[in-house]
């Protein structure tokens, strides 16, 4: 009888923030790759959803923020990434780039929607600002 080595299996989780601060506008970041997006990025070990979330969007962004509830997640079954998402309002801090983000900056809702044109992100955003579909579930 052969001994099996156990193998973690290799998941991605990460957490995001949809920002919106008091004059309804919404927090991007321009990425290298993706365009116009909102701030977030994967968890790392030992760190809570919402703290990465928190720290994604500093790091990021350059802005504080503060976690207002839980929206909901998507998942890419095919590639086993589980995506969280936090609505979230600014405390502080001012818009930073970094090399994640070569623009940061607060558009009003429907103009920052317009800019989101990366696969299902703009999805992400807009589940996120309808709390009647809260939690949500999302498969793709």
């Amino acid at each position: 009888m052969t001994k099996q080595t156990y193998i973690p299996p290799k998941h991605i989780v990460s957490a995001a923030t949809i920002v919106i601060n008091d004059q309804q506008e919404i927090l991007l970041i321009k990425g290298p790759r993706r365009g116009w997006e909102m701030p977030g990025g994967q968890v790392e070990e030992g760190e809570s959803l919402k703290d990465a979330a928190i720290r994604e969007t500093k790091e990021e962004s350059g802005i504080d923020v503060e976690i207002v509830s839980f929206c909901g997640v998507f998942q890419n079954v095919k590639r086993s990434i589980c995506n969280t998402l936090f609505l979230a309002k600014p405390v502080g801090g001012e818009p930073t780039t970094s090399p994640e983000s070569l623009e940061v900056a607060f558009f009003p809702i429907e103009e920052g929607l317009k800019l989101v044109t990366h696969q299902n992100f703009r999805e992400r955003i807009e589940h996120c600002l309808n709390v009647g579909e809260q939690p949500f579930y999302v498969e793709f």
